[in-house]
């Protein structure tokens, strides 16, 4: 079964697409997360600056929310394209599979 799988030319799309958009994602995120403690260190008074001249808020408070949310959203990404393009193409190697076992 397994020799079938790793045969299919769709496996190793499969593989080589999940492998790229991950890499993608992950480089986002480590440049977002380094780039923002790298303001932490060399650019404190940015990020100690306030938003507005009446707020409590400031840069880095806000900056800081800011990844959390495009981080979250960056999951939904992988997770919808997980869900749809890489488990439609998943199942289509698993049925060929079985059609070649029997």
């Amino acid at each position: 079964m397994y020799a079938h799988i790793r045969r299919n030319p769709r496996f190793t799309e499969l593989v080589s697409k999940r492998t790229r958009f991950a890499t993608i994602l992950s480089a986002i995120v480590l440049t977002i997360f380094y780039g923002f403690v790298l303001l932490v260190a060399f650019a404190p008074d940015l990020i100690g600056s306030r938003l507005s001249g009446t707020s409590n808020l400031t840069f880095g408070v806000a900056a800081g929310l800011f990844q959390f949310i495009f981080f979250w959203v960056l999951t939904l990404v992988y997770v919808r394209r997980a869900n749809g393009e890489f488990d439609d193409i998943n199942n289509e190697i698993v049925r060929a599979a079985w059609k070649d076992e029997k």
